[in-house]
């Protein structure tokens, strides 16, 4: 071999793992943003994963996945997103009404897919359900309809209960204005009072069993929201210390502690999630593809805190439980 081919074939091999290199760097970015803390990140991101996968997307070799677990601390929201937008992701999933709302603020051309439980159509994130318009599509988890069963499946469990306090997070706006709105309005129905408390930090949720036992609420109702679900041990403990009923919107707060749940299936949402962003790196636009609506709503009720609370749980709704927790 001639020395000048050897050079070149020596040059070729130091510039092969460099192309490599560069091949991978253009890979397509998914980011997953999330209020919800890091507790949650790997049940839900393995089903946001398992939604990508379901479009035959292969991570690493389809793409990469970033994951943004923000624990309730939405205030970082705008510097992450404007990060994210500098990086130029191929998709923005983020999971929440605050995410959403900043992603939709931050950019009209990257794609966004949403999980939100307020009416994305009110929030202006979407024209209509079923033709999107817009740069944002996703998954809508019907708070309102599950706000007004739960008070319904609430009055069943405990039907001498009138005071119920409901627990919102101030800094998550849109979220809590809907919450305490439709509980009054499914509330009214039922002859039912709402006082409505606020937290958006561990201190605050000290100062509002304060109020609470103030009060004397019967009922301690708690908002869908990433910071509180994510202080659900404090929420749920505290509630037990007092002797207070709690209800709550996912299954993980009963099994700490909480008193019933009835909402949304959360790993299916991001389930859903990681499905849209997968087709939408496939080519789909999501004007496209219409907002999914949730069907999934488990009841869970714990009857150890009932125990302990010293309550009776008629043997009928024991029977449409989805899970009964011992």
């Amino acid at each position: 071999m001639r020395r000048r081919e050897f050079i070149t074939l020596l040059g070729g091999a130091a510039t092969w793992p460099l192309s490599a290199r560069a091949q991978q760097a253009v890979l397509p970015v998914v980011a997953l943003v999330s209020g919800r803390a890091s507790d949650d990140s790997v049940v839900h991101g393995a089903a946001f994963r398992k939604g990508l996968s379901e479009t035959s997307y292969v991570e690493s070799q389809s793409g990469t996945v970033q994951v943004h677990w923000l624990g309730g601390q939405y205030n970082q929201l705008p510097t992450l997103l404007s990060d994210l937008i500098r990086q130029r992701v191929a998709v923005i999933a983020a999971a929440g009404a605050a995410a959403a709302l900043a992603a939709k603020a931050a950019t009209t051309t990257i794609p966004i897919v949403f999980g939100v439980g307020e009416d994305p159509v009110k929030l202006g994130l979407v024209a209509s359900l079923e033709r999107p318009v817009g740069n944002a599509t996703g998954v809508n988890f019907l708070n309102q309809e599950i706000v007004a069963k739960e008070l319904g499946l609430l009055h069943e469990l405990l039907p001498r209960a009138v005071r119920i306090a409901v627990l919102v997070n101030p800094a998550n706006a849109s979220n809590a204005e809907t919450t305490v709105r439709d509980l009054l309005e499914a509330a009214r129905t039922l002859g039912l009072q709402i006082q409505e408390l606020r937290a958006s930090t561990n201190s605050e949720i000290d100062a509002a069993f304060a109020i609470l036992m103030r009060q004397q609420a019967d009922v301690l109702f708690i908002g869908a929201d990433a910071f509180l679900d994510s202080r659900r041990v404090q929420v749920a403990s505290s509630a037990l210390r007092y002797g207070i009923p709690t209800v709550f919107s996912t299954r993980e707060s009963v099994a700490v502690g909480g008193f019933m749940s009835y909402g949304t299936d959360i790993p299916d949402m991001y389930r859903q999630l990681g499905n849209y962003a997968g087709r939408i790196l496939k080519g789909a636009r999501p004007a496209d593809l219409p907002v999914v609506q949730s069907t999934k709503f488990p009841f869970i009720i714990n009857m150890h805190t009932a125990r302990l609370l010293g309550l009776e749980v008629p043997s009928a709704l024991l029977a449409i439980a989805d899970e009964v927790i011992e």
